[in-house]
């Protein structure tokens, strides 16, 4: 059955949705539209617009980070004929924090402190032995000495009888003669024999004391081979673990490993104060001068940027292994400030500023044109559409940018990859 309110309230509702969606459609009919984005705009990669920022031209070179305060601390080279290889005992952990005069690596000392005892021991010995043979001589030059004295009376006795020869019968004379002939030869046989004892005697202490004097020697070879068992670090800094090869691969040392004398153990860096060691090439070292600042990256952590400076640069280059008539050159790049990943041994990339101007109208080097000894641009005209071709003086170069002279404003926009494009 058809109700009168049911159909008024439906057509209600339809007109309620019809004036809501007419609403809509005058409100976007009126909305005004956004301009699309020219492709000639500021922004389009295939143009630039000149702007005046620093001109800087750098030359990159690469090498690998040092520390500008460091010292190796290597297996000891013992004293003496021990030539036996090392057993070390206590060793510091890699990348631990250590100061002056704390203990690095420390070697296993029993045999060196058994040689020292053996040493010592000897010399001791040795020593008494040249006590007692001083004692022995020094009774047995009081008995020469006696000896000699009684010869020497028992002579003048004898010139004293002869003094009674005249008064004596000859054959008492001649017996006196005879007496004082013996007593001569006797004297003079006892001070040539005392000083051939004497020599002797001196032969035997000298031969004692050289004894003495090389076990002394050896005694104290081995007491600094013990001392040197146990090194300490000569200053500040932090613990670096040296590699070693380990059958056909290198790796770091450990303790209880055995090392020949020589072998570097570990290494003691001053992280405050970092350098790298840059290899340049013949054609860039002359572009490179004490004092030149730069912008060192780590090739490990890409994002990190220091500051540096050249402090030195070689003057003589090492040949080429591939080519001879190619060189490369040394320049040392201090690194300003310190970060936990501040390394040794790291690769690192090294811009050298060998140029800046400040303020200069810079465009991209593919937007400079050469023809002939002259430079041009192309420059977009007022109406955005075409292009003009302008001459320009070129200030300075690099390799991706150039610094415009004169020929055009600040704010031109320039066609990029012009070389090959013809202007209408």
């Amino acid at each position: 059955m058809y109700s009168p309110l049911r159909g008024a309230t439906g057509w209600v509702i339809f007109s309620a949705f019809f004036l809501a969606g007419l609403t809509a459609l005058v409100a976007l009919s009126r909305t005004p539209q956004q301009p699309s984005q020219s492709p000639d705009s500021a922004s389009d990669p295939a143009t630039a617009v000149a702007a005046r920022r620093d001109f800087v031209r750098t030359v990159r070179v690469t090498g690998t980070v040092m520390a500008i305060r460091s010292t190796v601390i290597s297996a000891p080279r013992l004293s003496g004929p021990n030539t036996a290889s090392l057993v070390i005992t206590r060793l510091v952990p890699g990348g631990a924090s250590v100061t002056r005069g704390s203990l690095l690596v420390e070697f296993d000392r029993q045999q060196q402190l058994s040689n020292a005892f053996d040493r010592r021991a000897e010399y001791l010995d040795l020593e008494e032995q040249i006590r007692k043979k001083r004692a022995e001589q020094s009774a047995a030059r009081a008995k020469d000495e006696t000896e000699l004295t009684q010869s020497e009376n028992d002579a003048s006795r004898a010139r004293l009888e002869m003094l009674k020869n005249e008064m004596l019968p000859s054959i008492e004379a001649e017996k006196n003669t005879q007496r004082l002939e013996e007593a001569e030869a006797k004297l003079a046989q006892l001070r040539n024999t005392f000083r051939l004892k004497r020599r002797a005697a001196e032969a035997d202490l000298r031969i004692l004391e050289i004894r003495r004097d090389r076990a002394k020697n050896a005694m104290e070879h081995a007491e600094r081979n013990a001392e040197r068992m146990a090194i300490a670090s000569p200053l500040d800094g932090m613990a670096v673990l040296k590699s070693i090869w380990k059958g056909n691969q290198l790796a770091e040392v450990q303790e209880g490993e055995e090392v020949r004398a020589g072998v570097p153990i570990v290494e003691v860096v001053d992280p405050a104060g970092m350098q790298v060691r840059a290899q340049v090439n013949q054609a860039d070292i002359s572009h490179l001068q004490v004092g030149q600042t730069a912008g060192v990256r780590l090739d490990a952590y890409p994002d990190l940027v220091f500051n540096g400076r050249v402090e030195q640069v070689s003057p003589l280059g090492v040949v080429s292994t591939l080519n001879p008539k190619v060189r490369t050159f040394v320049a040392l790049v201090s690194i300003a400030g310190s970060h936990p990943t501040l390394m040794p041994d790291l690769t690192a990339a090294v811009d050298v500023v060998v140029e800046r101007r400040a303020g200069a109208l810079i465009v991209p080097r593919d937007a400079l044109v050469a023809d002939g000894k002259a430079y041009y641009v192309q420059q977009r005209r007022n109406d955005g559409g075409s292009f003009d071709r302008r001459e320009v003086t070129i200030a300075a170069e690099c390799d991706h940018e150039v610094a415009i002279a004169s020929g055009i404003e600040e704010g031109a926009v320039v066609r990029r990859h012009a070389a090959g494009v013809t202007t209408p």
